[in-house]
């Protein structure tokens, strides 16, 4: 299987992260989930391997201007249906290797994946 990143085109976090990859030599394939969306089961899986509280992208402008009510009580399901509405509050990148994933973007956990 080969790697996929998912993401969004012009997100600055997704730029350094697909620069380390070229840089690198890594092939992927890219996933733009504010253009082609994401499936719920995907999202699920993301949810239950690290946890909502991850993977909604809280520090981004999308889910800052939510009105308070839809920011109050949440939980996995909540979490879930705000990021399939609105994928640009999925944090970024999501880097599937096959076997495992890496949420976001930090060099020394891409070292770490890619030893040499």
């Amino acid at each position: 299987m080969p790697i996929k990143m998912y993401g969004i085109k012009n997100c600055d976090t997704i730029k350094k992260a697909r620069t380390w990859l070229e840089g690198h030599g890594v092939a992927y394939d890219f996933h733009d989930y504010k253009a082609s969306g994401i499936d719920r089961p995907s999202l699920e899986a993301w949810v239950e391997e690290f946890g909502w509280e991850t993977v909604l992208n809280r520090a981004g402008t999308t889910f800052k201007k939510l009105p308070d009510a839809d920011k109050q009580g949440l939980d996995a399901e909540r979490a879930i249906a705000l990021m399939l509405a609105q994928p640009s509050m999925i944090k970024r990148p999501m880097l599937d290797l096959g076997g495992r994933r890496i949420v976001g973007f930090k060099p020394e956990a891409y070292d770490a994946a890619f030893p040499g």
